[in-house]
């Protein structure tokens, strides 16, 4: 089982990927839970998605120690990355979190200033941390994480979100 948080602000678009993640799991036949939480003020408040993949049923529908926690701010990084699993993995947006958690496994990659320099808009830094994600965790395949963003994202945007996807999964190197 797979317990992975998803953190930033509101209307940096962490619902929707960790949607698309659940939605690509389940298309592959797995268990999958997603939740989501964020502050009353929406944009540009605090903002979490959690989901679960499994192969076996999930009992418990919420995250109790995630594996790897995304953070696309300072705020989410600080917030939500306490409870991380030992071992576990915190990916960190580069720039828009300067002051990093002290944690052993740390991946910073900047998502929003790829998204901005190859896509052209920092809207698809959620869908470039998508790509990112789905190479750090091999939770999905590639090609059902395409599937699904086509099936989730407006149609006029769907070239986009491709592209974004893959630069998001090309900026990982392992």
């Amino acid at each position: 089982m797979a317990q992975i948080r998803l953190s930033g602000s509101g209307g940096q678009g962490v619902i929707t990927a960790a949607i698309i993640l659940a939605e690509a799991a389940v298309r592959e036949g797995k268990e999958a839970v997603q939740s989501q939480s964020y502050g009353p003020e929406a944009r540009g408040g605090a903002s979490k998605a959690e989901v679960i993949i499994s192969d076996q049923p999930i009992y418990h529908p919420k995250v109790l120690v995630p594996e790897l926690v995304l953070a696309l701010t300072q705020a989410a990084a600080d917030k939500y990355s306490k409870d991380l699993a030992v071992g576990g993995t915190l990916v960190i947006d580069t720039d828009l979190v300067p002051n990093p958690p002290n944690f052993p496994n740390i991946i910073s990659i900047p998502i929003t200033k790829l998204a901005v320099d190859k896509i052209g808009k920092s809207l698809f830094a959620n869908i470039v941390a998508l790509g990112a994600l789905v190479k750090i965790t091999e939770l999905v395949d590639f090609e059902t994480i395409k599937k699904a963003v086509a099936q989730r994202v407006p149609p006029a945007t769907i070239d986009r979100n491709m592209q974004a996807l893959q630069v998001g999964y090309d900026a990982v190197t392992k």
